[in-house]
């Protein structure tokens, strides 16, 4: 059987030369090179997507790839396509760098300028490793190995908008239809989470900061198994220690999450921190939640032009949730969608506060009504955003592409 191999190459005469000796190796299957790190990511989703056994034995990474740098986008491979082999191909081989590309997931590594029986025999042990790895996960049934979860980031206009009822009910629709659900907690100073679904916890998102290979044991110790089936990674009970939850770290929950579950929702709450950013950058769909009041609007406007600034998300590419609606509202979901140029989800919530007080107030909000107007709202979007097994997923708002690898674009320090 042909080993299939994929260059990730953004160089132009280095793909011509990586191309032409590929094309010398006996049983390989080059495919069509790819020539960033966002191409990659989505080809890779897309193959898996059909089928394990449509994902190519071997990547080839360059050491120049972009935007993404090549060792964390090796690390994004090996989270959400493990039986996928990649090779770095580098010009710096010393002991450094090849235990760093070791502990990123990397297969091997391959000296510049490339020759035929080193890139020979690389491929061939990594084609085996991958073989291997198949017929292991073949077997397994309780590996998940679909292109990823689904990951939506919920964040506020400003505070007390709703984002945490949010996002909390969404998680919980999509639980309940069958789903396995992750409901992160990213709001790392002021998260409350943990109060609204009464629970009591030690461990938080920061146990896993400083973990540079999160693998699913040490992520099952970190989350908490609520009652309702929802996985829990929770914010810290000392919001100081928030800081100490980084970008990179973020990106790294949110991928190890997203190669456990398959939907991950994300409270965000209404500051962005570096690592916000970050897991907002990175998500299938954002949602922005609002109240349909001129302060709120203000502040989603406010939200999407920083975004927009940061390279963190287009204005077309989030979707505003319009909380507490009323038909008399004179502000309505299309001003809202005029005043700040993004999408608007059709599903609107309406204003009830009274259906959610008593259970906001004893920390139940796992227990609502289901015949009340808001949970019934709230779990018509989880079903217009995909989130339900069932519904039709849509393009998450973003042209279809998935946005694995844009959560690593660089971007200028957040205001610190």
């Amino acid at each position: 059987m042909p080993t299939r191999i994929l260059p990730a190459v953004g160089d132009a005469d280095a793909v011509r030369s990586l191309t032409t000796l590929l094309s010398q190796l006996p049983d390989a299957e080059p495919v069509a090179p790819v020539t960033d790190s966002t191409q990659l990511i989505d080809t890779l989703a897309r193959l898996a997507s059909e089928s394990i056994d449509e994902l190519p034995e071997v990547v080839i990474v360059h050491e120049r790839i972009g935007p993404v740098p090549a060792l964390e986008l090796i690390r994004e491979v090996a989270l959400r396509f493990p039986a996928v082999g990649v090779i770095l191909v580098t010009s710096d081989v010393g002991p450094g760098l090849f235990q760093a590309a070791m502990d990123y997931g990397a297969r091997g590594l391959i000296a510049l300028p490339v020759g035929y029986e080193e890139l020979a025999t690389r491929v061939h042990a990594v084609a085996q490793w991958s073989t291997g790895v198949r017929r292991h996960l073949g077997a397994a049934t309780d590996v998940f190995t679909g292109v990823g979860g689904t990951v939506v980031t919920v964040s506020g206009a400003k505070g007390g908008v709703g984002a945490t009822t949010t996002a909390i009910q969404l998680a919980l629709a999509a639980q309940a239809s069958g789903r396995s659900t992750a409901l992160l907690d990213m709001d790392l100073q002021t998260g409350d989470i943990a109060s609204y679904l009464d629970v009591q916890f030690r461990r938080s998102v920061v146990d896993l900061a400083t973990i540079t290979d999160i693998s699913p044991r040490v992520l099952a110790d970190a989350v908490f198994a609520h009652d309702t089936g929802l996985a829990l990674l929770l914010a810290p009970g000392e919001g100081e220690r928030g800081e100490e939850v980084t970008e990179r770290a973020a990106r790294q929950i949110v991928s190890a999450l997203r190669s456990r579950y398959e939907v991950v929702v994300v409270d965000c709450g209404a500051q962005l921190s570096g690592a916000g950013a970050a897991v907002v950058e990175m998500a299938d769909t954002a949602l922005l939640v609002t109240t349909p009041d001129v302060v709120a609007v203000r502040g989603a406007k406010r939200a999407v032009r920083m975004w927009d600034r940061l390279q963190v998300r287009k204005a077309e590419e989030t979707t505003v949730v319009v909380n507490r609606h009323s038909r008399g509202t004179e502000i309505q979901p299309p001003l809202i969608q005029k005043i700040t140029g993004t999408g608007v989800a059709a599903t609107v919530i309406p204003a009830n506060f009274k259906e959610l007080q008593a259970a906001v107030d004893a920390g139940r909000v796992h227990e609502l009504d289901a015949k009340g107007t808001v949970k019934q709202a709230l779990w018509t979007l989880a079903g217009e955003l995909g989130l339900v097994k069932g519904t039709e997923v849509n393009s998450h708002r973003n042209g279809g592409r998935d946005r694995g690898a844009l959560a690593f674009r660089r971007r200028k320090e957040l205001g610190r």
